[in-house]
Order: C-alpha cells, then structure tokens, then sequence
C-alpha cells in the first residue's frame, strides 16, 4: 500500500477546495506521489511534470475537496452544535450569506473557542483523510 505524505495531501486538499481556480491534485497509487495543477494548464510546483495519463483512474486518484470530506460547512455546523448549541441557529444564518467563515471565525474569537476549532477540525481532516485513503488503497505517512 503507498504511503501519501499528510502535509502534502492536506495541501491538495486545501489547493482543489480554492475558489480561484479549477485545481486538480491526482495521487499516483503506486508510488503516493502528489501532483497538482490547475485549471488554466499551471503547476502548484513548476518543476513538476504531470504525467500524459493522469487522468488513467487505475493509475492515480483525484484528490478530493473538503465539501466531498464534509470538511466545509457541515464540519462547522457539526462543531457549532457541540460547542455552540445555543447559538446554532445563527450558525446557520451566518453560512447563508457570503464571507461566511470570516463572520464564524470572529464568532468564535469572540467566544473564546477559536483554537479549539482549528484543532477540531485539524482532527476531523485528519480521520477524514485517513477514511479516504484507506477507501482508495493508499496510506497515509505522517
């Protein structure tokens, strides 16, 4: 089973989720090398060379978003009704609109529960990726 770096498939991650372009990020299934593009023909890293098969799903693996991961608005529902349960309701109006996740950060600035959020949902991501992984075969190396 390949290993794929955690940082690295954090990264693609965090690169195909971007709202700036079309991103891709592929992950070889044989040797768990990471290789990431975007849609306009550009590399992440220009010294890369993307394989003419990328696109072979025998060969390599589209790297997920984190909607697909429930890594986006439901992770943060999720961490509102744990820890925000009586404010979950504006939670809820708060991702209706544009510049949500600003408005949910001061939210949790405010209520002093910021660094308890980035360390839930660095541990979610890190299940979810572990899930994914081991959906497709590969493993992850930390």
């Amino acid at each position: 089973m390949p290993n794929v770096s955690l940082d690295e498939l954090q990264g693609a991650v965090d690169w195909v989720s971007s709202d700036v372009l079309d991103n891709e990020a592929y992950v070889c299934r044989q040797s768990g090398r990471v290789f990431w593009f975007s849609g306009d023909g550009g590399m992440a890293d220009e010294e890369d060379i993307i394989p003419d098969d990328i696109h072979d799903v025998g060969k390599y693996v589209l790297v997920p978003d984190k909607q697909y991961l429930d890594l986006g608005i439901t992770l943060a529902l999720d961490f509102a009704a744990q820890y925000l349960a009586e404010q979950y309701d504006d939670v809820r109006n708060i991702f209706r609109r544009k510049g949500a996740y600003r408005r949910f950060k001061e939210l949790l600035h405010r209520r002093e529960l910021l660094e308890k959020w980035y360390a839930y949902g660095e541990e979610h991501t890190i299940k979810a990726l572990e899930y994914w992984c081991e959906s497709e075969g590969l493993s992850i190396e930390r």
